[in-house]
């Protein structure tokens, strides 16, 4: 997946059957199933592909136990069987994690057993491992941090854990082996319209400046939490559909959960469900929903919600976590559709599609396990419009990029899938990138290189934010292990010194909004 050529490509024959404006899950969702279908795909990014959203999720592939306790059951089932059509097409990248509910009350035990019953019930062929009961001892025997003062027991069950922006990327490498052109740092600057029908973008290329103009049958916004601003560039009177909300994730150390079980509490004092769950080595902590009146692309937590995930989870973890533990924080947007008279935790997390005069397809809401179907109906909306009704979507029981179906759950380079075999070239053509980027990190160097050369990382925040996880692992290391990064990446991409000193000033503008206050 080469960027270079990648542009070259689309210049050369700049006509498509589809335009995607915006490279997270739903976009990068949508592109693999037109491709899929045989069209002539362009996706555009403003900036790197994850760089809002979808990199910064909760880390799960699940049904969504607050949907249940919604009444909607319809989206709980279709995410239950994407969890499992996705376990199929890229189980080097989805796990099956173990969730404890810790009862305190007594009444909680067939309350929330019942509802689980339910949650295993509609996964139907998809499911995971079932629910379990567990007494006291069994409890504390399966997570030995949990809080034991008026412990009752336990329900244990399945939902599927992922890395988000890794298989974010590999969505875009499975787009472009069958045939999409995806390129990340391309903003769109205007939409052509002629006779008052899309017609195609301008484009402008953001290390070049240079602009491009390409054409399309039809034109689809999956900007996520930016969905409005592509609406208003159609017509400046559209209404705003979007209502974001904003969850922090703390990042702890693996002291705080030493086994593998993660820990659910069902109603926080807000009403939403916080997570306390191992992943890579560490711990997540969240999350919280707060409305947000504007929409950044890097959110900043606030001291509030801070405060709020270590109060609650003080409730449930014998040692509770205090600031000084916490290694990492990372904000996200949720993309909540605006329902008049609802607070952000009881809005659906379905999605909606929406068809302007102009013919601008606009998909908005859902969620990161969803991404597949709302892809298909996102392209079946396009062919719609195109008067195309015989391309079905291919993509329930397409592999994904780099998939094996052999492998050890615990190799570092597990989500690289097929491709890890390139990296390990790297490594044993020069001793050097077999070295990690730092002791308390557990990237290789060679995944850098890999990362500059077949993903599309361009600076220095898409290899440590994205390509590896570092900065969301551990803010204070990374930013120790980012001048020798970036000399890494200067040197494969014929960089000047003066683009180092440019990166890391950029970075680390980025990097205080993961880092805890006072470090």
């Amino acid at each position: 997946m080469h960027r270079e050529n990648l542009l070259e490509k689309a210049k050369n024959n700049p006509f498509f059957d589809v335009i995607i404006i915006g490279g997270g899950a739903s976009g990068l969702g949508s592109a693999v199933d037109a491709a899929s279908r045989g069209l002539k795909v362009l996706l555009v990014e403003q900036l790197d592909f994850g760089k809002g959203t979808s990199s910064k999720s909760t880390k799960l592939i699940h049904g969504g136990l607050r949907y249940l306790q919604q009444g909607n059951v319809k989206l709980v089932r279709e995410a239950l069987k994407e969890r499992g059509l996705l376990t199929k097409n890229a189980p080097h990248l989805v796990s099956e994690r173990r969730f404890l509910i810790p009862v305190y009350r007594w009444y909680e035990l067939p309350f929330y057993g019942a509802g689980l019953k339910i949650y295993d019930f509609l996964s139907f062929s998809y499911s995971l491992k079932k629910t379990e009961i567990l007494n006291r001892k069994e409890t504390i025997e399966a997570a030995p941090e949990i809080q034991q003062k008026d412990l009752k027991g336990g329900l244990v069950y399945s939902d599927g854990q992922f890395d988000d922006s890794r298989l974010l990327i590999t969505l875009a490498r499975t787009a472009v082996d069958l045939g999409s052109i995806c390129l990340n740092y391309m903003k769109v600057q205007e939409l052509i319209k002629e006779n008052g029908c899309l017609k195609g973008i301008i484009v402008e290329d953001f290390f070049s400046k240079k602009k491009y103009t390409f054409k399309g049958k039809v034109l689809l916004n999956a900007t996520g939490v930016f969905a409005d601003g592509i609406r208003h560039k159609d017509d400046p009177d559209a209404h705003t559909m979007m209502a974001p909300s904003q969850g922090i994730h703390l990042v702890l150390p693996k002291k705080f959960l030493s086994q593998e079980m993660a820990i659910l509490v069902p109603s926080t004092a807000d009403g939403r469900v916080l997570f306390i769950v191992p992943w890579h080595d560490k711990v997540l902590l969240g999350t919280t929903d707060t409305f947000k009146k504007n929409i950044e692309l890097e959110p900043h937590y606030q001291e509030e919600e801070i405060e709020f995930l270590l109060k609650e989870s003080a409730k449930y973890l014998d040692i509770p976590p205090t600031r000084k533990d916490i290694l990492s924080i990372y904000a996200g947007l949720r993309p909540l559709i605006r329902e008049k008279n609802k607070a952000t935790k009881a809005i659906s997390r379905e999605h909606l599609i929406e068809i302007s005069p102009s013919g601008l397809v606009t998909l908005v809401g859902g969620k990161w396990t969803t991404f597949r179907k709302m892809g298909e109906d996102a392209i079946d909306a396009c062919l719609k419009k195109l008067h195309i009704h015989k391309k079905r979507s291919r993509t329930e029981r397409l592999k994904l990029h780099g998939y094996i179906d052999n492998f050890d759950r615990n190799d570092p380079l597990l989500p690289y899938g097929s491709d890890k075999e390139s990296i390990l070239k790297i490594a044993r053509d020069n001793p050097e990138y077999a070295k990690k980027i730092h002791p308390k990190l557990p990237y290789i160097k060679a995944e850098i290189l890999f990362a500059v050369r077949e993903e599309m990382a361009r600076r220095l925040e898409d290899v440590l934010c994205r390509r590896t996880r570092a900065l969301f692992l551990d803010a204070k290391s990374t930013l120790q292990a980012a001048p020798e990064v970036a000399k890494i990446m200067a040197e494969e991409l014929g960089l000047e010194k003066e683009w180092v000193e440019e990166e890391l000033k950029s970075f680390m503008e980025i990097a205080a909004h993961y880092t805890p206050p006072g470090q």
